[in-house]
């Protein structure tokens, strides 16, 4: 249960993010300026979370695990996050938005790409369902 509410309010704050960018002064910068204003706030806090809730490195991580951070830093950071931002400034929240389901399919590739995964018939259908969404959703008026 606490990882479904915590999901719920990763998702809250994704939308509220969006709001905000769209709504304030933020929509007028850069989006690698919006990205460092995340960063400078998020940091500190981070580290005094881990500090409240007694978090602490207690070995090396290993080579696998600062391959994922690295990963996290230049690609879903620096790139994707710009990118997110940048687009959120010049599209319709609301359209935009409905890409995000892509994000699922995009996992399933990556297990299948790097881990040998099987792509399964259910995989192939729901990509062909996420695709019709987004037709529906995107379609002229």
């Amino acid at each position: 249960m606490l990882g479904d509410v915590m999901m719920v309010g990763a998702a809250a704050g994704w939308a509220a993010t969006t709001l905000v960018i769209k709504a304030s002064r933020l929509n007028r910068v850069s989006a690698e300026k919006t990205m460092l204003y995340q960063l400078v706030v998020s940091a500190p806090l981070l580290a005094i979370g881990a500090v409240v809730f007694g978090e602490r490195i207690d070995a090396m991580p290993s080579a696998l695990a600062l391959g994922a951070l690295a990963y996290q830093i230049v690609w879903v950071v620096s790139v994707t996050y710009v990118v997110w931002f940048a687009l959120v400034v010049r599209y319709s929240a609301t359209r935009l938005s409905a890409f995000t389901f892509l994000t699922p399919l995009f996992g399933v590739a990556a297990g299948y790409l790097v881990l040998d995964e099987p792509l399964t018939p259910p995989f192939a259908l729901a990509v062909a369902l996420v695709a019709l969404g987004l037709v529906l959703v995107n379609r002229p008026r």
